[in-house]
């Protein structure tokens, strides 16, 4: 395997970037288009949230205890940047399998041939685990979040929501577990690359533990404690999937080395 220079190495890159860019772009464009209904759909957290139970249905939307929210803004661009940013994000989701693609292509020459064919099932595998991420986020965190932050100790309080603020807030919510939900794929990619063990990952769950607390810390926009250990719980979870995962990877390549 020949060693491309730097330069060849930043070209490359920068065309990565580009195309990926390229098709950013072309997906705002539409997204934009049609950033009221996806604005509509985005607000559904404020006005339902999700209800548990043992009987049947044991999963259902319920209206909210705050259904007469309505959101406002207060600058006079407010609404136009937040369908802005609204179709920014949505573009980033839809061509998501592509940018993963674009990540593929970049890091392919440095692997073995035998390495390369797991491409389809690199792009399958990360473009799923980040629209889950992104679904469990809208569909389970998002309306505990709002149900538990509009109605703690708020009887004599009355929300006035702006509506950059609410936007802002739930779609870094949701970029956030689209990107954690990836941690699988990575403790994979790092034991494949033999960066670190199964045994080291497995020695090290406390400290994973407390990572993955300080990071949810660092990413909830919140500083309640609540919406932390929404996002904490499934990063201690996938961790436990990206060791399982690893190890079955791992079984799989021991073969080879005992041929050698």
């Amino acid at each position: 395997m020949d060693k491309a220079p730097l330069t060849e190495h930043l070209g490359e890159l920068r065309n990565r970037i580009l195309i990926s860019l390229i098709a950013v772009l072309i997906a705002f464009g539409v997204c934009f288009n049609y950033s009221e209904y996806i604005f509509s759909v985005l607000t559904s957290p404020l006005h339902y949230t999700l209800e548990l139970s043992f009987d049947n249905p044991y999963i259902s939307f319920i209206p909210s205890k705050n259904p007469g929210i309505n959101l406002v803004f207060l600058a006079p661009a407010e609404a136009l940047w937040m369908h802005m940013k609204i179709a920014f994000i949505s573009a980033l989701i839809i061509t998501s399998p592509l940018i993963f693609f674009e990540i593929w292509r970049f890091i392919a020459p440095g692997l073995m041939d035998k390495e390369k064919k797991y491409a389809i099932p690199f792009i399958i595998t990360t473009t799923f685990l980040f629209l889950i991420g992104a679904l469990f986020c809208f569909i389970i965190v998002l309306p505990f979040a709002m149900n538990f932050l509009l109605n703690y100790k708020t009887e004599n309080l009355q929300p006035m929501i702006s509506v950059d603020k609410y936007v802002d807030f739930c779609l870094k919510f949701i970029m956030a577990f689209g990107a954690i939900f990836e941690l699988p794929v990575i403790l994979v990619f790092l034991t494949r690359m033999g960066i670190v063990t199964n045994e080291f990952l497995a020695k090290n769950r406390k400290y994973a533990v407390l990572i993955a607390f300080i990071v949810a810390a660092v990413l909830t926009p919140t500083p309640d404690a609540f919406n932390q250990t929404l996002m904490a719980v499934p990063i201690v979870i996938l961790y436990e999937v990206g060791i399982w995962a690893s190890r079955i990877f791992n079984k799989k390549k021991k073969p080879e080395g005992e041929k050698k």
